[in-house]
């Protein structure tokens, strides 16, 4: 009787499948994934999603430093996949959402009735105005918030405006942008650089900028690689030059995913114009798929669809 319950055990746990799935994404894909996930669930019961939110660099280091097991990650910036973790965690890179950069803040803000796209920078430099923005070694928005100022500087011709703002209430430095909300909404901190899909989904006031400011649009890629921020890079004591480039998402499956063919699945749910680009693009983040992808060769034949070859 109790060999008849240990087989009957056993073979039980062998015929069931992997259903977990390990997702590591961007703070700004907080609220898209967790609509995206539950419509993804929905289709795949009993599929059991574990999530973990972080600054995009920081969900990279968990792959390469601390070795978590992780079976999909989504990033706020496609380059932290090329320059963290490909070819050595992962083989390939799909683009797939957009965003840009605001200064976002609430009617309690200091000079919240004054704020416009003129005068924004000089409101961030009032020294009764406190300032919060994420840490650039962790997280995208925060380097890119590097890059909006020293482009806000060319572009406004104002010398020192970039290190005047970036030198402000650095006790106000966070690891991902979304960590910042809380200190807006209690009105301890007064203004945020953080994206507008985050201030859109959650009915926040943000300050639109300028094109050649707000790392929005493609077409003037060659104009925002005159501003750049060195990095830390792959090993403890290496830095990379990050360039100023128009704001793209990007996703892989890591090679040490222990369910590939349910994170393929999901990945086919996220790229779906139906579903998962359908919620992107409802909160307020465009997409563009297919995109051009640099690792083409590298993806499996199924999701090359997603792509065109650069």
């Amino acid at each position: 009787m109790i060999m008849g319950i240990f087989l009957f055990l056993s073979y039980g746990k062998a015929q069931t499948p992997n259903q977990r799935l390990i997702i590591f994404h961007a703070g700004s894909l907080a609220v898209p994934f967790e609509k995206i996930i539950n419509g993804f669930k929905k289709e795949n019961p009993g599929v059991e999603v574990l999530k973990e939110i972080a600054g995009s660099r920081e969900c990279a280091r968990k792959i390469t430093e601390l070795k978590k097991p992780c079976d999909i990650i989504a990033s706020a910036d496609y380059a932290v996949i090329d320059q963290l973790l490909i070819p050595e965690y992962a083989d390939w890179n799909l683009k797939f959402a957009t965003n840009e950069m605001t200064i976002v803040y609430s009617s309690k803000s200091r000079r919240a009735e004054e704020m416009n796209q003129k005068n924004w920078y000089e409101i961030l430099l009032d020294k009764n105005v406190r300032i919060g923005r994420s840490e650039p070694n962790a997280d995208p928005c925060g380097y890119r918030t590097v890059m909006t100022m020293k482009l806000a500087e060319m572009f406004y011709r104002n010398k020192g405006l970039a290190e005047g703002v970036l030198r402000k209430d650095n006790e106000y430095i966070r690891p991902k942008e979304v960590d910042l909300l809380a200190l807006l909404e209690t009105g301890e901190i007064d203004y945020i650089f953080l994206y507008r899909s985050v201030a859109e989904q959650h009915g926040l006031k943000f300050q639109i900028l300028p094109d050649s400011v707000n790392l929005k649009k493609a077409e003037l890629e060659g104009y925002y690689k005159q501003a750049s921020v060195e990095l830390s890079g792959k090993k403890p004591g290496e830095t990379i030059t990050q360039a100023g480039a128009s704001m793209v998402y990007g996703v892989t499956i890591p090679k040490s995913s222990s369910n590939p063919e349910l994170a393929k699945k999901f990945i086919h749910y996220l790229m779906n114009a139906e579903k998962g680009l359908k919620i992107m693009s409802e909160m307020g983040q465009p997409t563009f798929v297919p995109s051009s992808c640099a690792t083409f060769d590298k993806l499996p034949k199924d999701l090359q669809k997603y792509a065109t070859k650069e």
